[in-house]
């Protein structure tokens, strides 16, 4: 199959209906794995070991994944679309508030994490004073058990529903009469293609950590900001003009 034919089946797989609904579908694939999980375990597999190289090499890093593809093409599609390099780079600066939201929530996370958190001997499971912080208890080789919102949870929801609504350009770019010239062509639809594939991992890897790993109330809340995070952006604050702006409709000039 081409690479055009690649990218118009692709789009034909993510109907108006399904963006629309994804931040409500990760919602209920979060809640109803983590039932699965309390309820009635799945039996132990590869993606329920953490060393698992998807987690490890992709789930670790998913926000250097999710920007090192977004950063080209959102600059590449905007400036197609729009002929205009400042809209462009005005559009990147989404990126730089994504980072944030990464940055400082996870980083809440672990303070949540050591201050309700205490250290356990990690053969019977006894309480042990005078280490503060988890880190400490698991370099002497440990267990801190604390309240662990799910990161994953929370960052792979988020990074989902980003490339959903940055990918969602290419519709743009087929109702043009003006087609890009190939060497661009070829560049916008191989990272729009490479963003799919990343958005099929991580909602794998999502449902996997529904399903095996946290409990509930840690991948619920997890969950929860990360939608939240992405309606607050993209469904709020990126509708005004001093924003970053969203990606650009044929025939809208005035955003």
């Amino acid at each position: 199959m081409s690479l055009d034919g690649c990218v118009r089946l692709t789009l034909a797989f993510q109907p108006p209906l399904l963006r629309r609904n994804l931040a409500l579908l990760l919602g209920a694939v979060s809640l109803g794995g983590s039932l699965v999980k309390a309820t009635q375990p799945l039996a132990e597999s590869y993606f329920s070991n953490r060393r698992n190289v998807f987690n490890v090499y992709f789930v670790k890093f998913s926000w250097g994944w999710t920007m090192g593809l977004l950063l080209p093409f959102i600059f590449i599609s905007n400036y197609f679309v729009r002929r205009d390099a400042l809209f462009a780079v005005r559009r990147l600066t989404s990126c730089v508030v994504g980072t944030v939201i990464w940055f400082l929530p996870t980083r809440i996370f672990h303070v949540v994490e050591n201050f309700t958190g205490r250290c356990f001997e990690s053969q019977n499971m006894t309480v042990l004073e005078g280490f503060e912080t988890k880190d400490v208890c698991s370099k002497q080789g440990h267990s801190w058990v604390g309240f662990d919102i799910s990161g994953h949870s929370f960052l792979l929801s988020y990074c989902i529903l980003m490339i959903m609504e940055e990918t969602a350009i290419m519709n743009e770019i087929y109702k043009l009469e003006q087609k890009p010239q190939k060497a661009i062509s070829t560049i916008i639809k191989s990272l729009f293609i490479a963003l799919n594939i990343l958005f099929l991992l991580w909602i794998w890897m999502f449902f996997c950590t529904a399903v095996y790993f946290h409990d509930l109330p840690q991948k619920m809340i997890g969950t929860i900001l990360g939608i939240s995070a992405w309606y607050l952006t993209y469904k709020f604050w990126y509708m005004k003009p001093f924003s970053p702006g969203l990606p650009p409709e044929i025939g809208n000039k005035d955003e």
